[in-house]
């Protein structure tokens, strides 16, 4: 494994640091997530945008700037208050139920990856379209098949924000190319939520870049 250096990011303008980010190779699916020193990803308030930082702001943007479109669990997408963004946006529900504020999004811009035995399934081929309905097994999602139906549609750069439980089904899937991780400064403590939960996986990692300021530090390790 090569030995890595730490770099400041503040050295690097946003060409550079898109540069540093581009992926390395087409489909690329990355996560990104930010955590305390101590692993815990939401703040008292069980969000993650109560502990990340200007450091950690500049790179979600960049890796959003690049992204094709965005892949986030039903739950983070509630729990987080996200908006409709501009990329396209994927929700992943075994259930199929759209989160309320994004059922007034253009047609096209939300995408649903579920299963056939969803229980709002119909409600939401309803709302959001036959084509934006993707359903990707019986009971249980297919990650690998919507990793290809996604490049098929020419979304070969796939960024998923979360949450644990989905980071960690589809690590276990082997569909997840690399972790984007920041780490913040902070020791927080409790029964906060981890940056992965759910099966027992033990996969290992390859750091590629290591970046620094104010004491947060940011990563891109890539996943076996």
């Amino acid at each position: 494994m090569t030995e890595l250096s730490l770099h400041s990011l503040r050295d690097l303008d946003d060409d550079a640091l898109a540069a540093a980010y581009a992926p390395r190779a087409e489909p690329w699916l990355r996560v990104n997530f930010v955590s305390s020193v101590d692993g815990t990803s939401q703040g008292g308030d069980g969000l993650s945008k109560s502990i990340n930082n200007d450091a950690d702001k500049r790179v979600f943007d960049a890796l959003r700037t690049q992204a094709d479109c965005l892949v986030v669990g039903a739950g983070t997408l509630r729990s987080e208050g996200y908006d409709v963004p501009r990329l396209p946006l994927v929700v992943v529900s075994r259930k199929a139920e759209v989160p309320e504020k994004l059922r007034e999004a253009p047609y096209g811009r939300i995408l649903m990856a579920t299963v056939a035995s969803a229980e709002h399934l119909d409600a939401t081929r309803s709302l959001l379209g036959e084509e934006n309905t993707l359903v990707l097994g019986d009971d249980e999602i297919d990650f690998a098949a919507l990793k290809s139906t996604l490049a098929d549609r020419g979304w070969v750069d796939q960024l998923c924000e979360g949450g644990p439980q989905l980071f960690g089904t589809m690590v276990e899937a082997g569909v997840v190319d690399e972790l984007c991780h920041t780490v913040v400064p902070r020791l927080l403590g409790g029964d906060g939520l981890r940056i992965m939960t759910g099966p027992d996986v033990d996969v290992a990692l390859e750091p590629i870049l290591l970046l620094q300021q104010d004491g947060t530090i940011l990563g891109r390790w890539l996943i076996s």
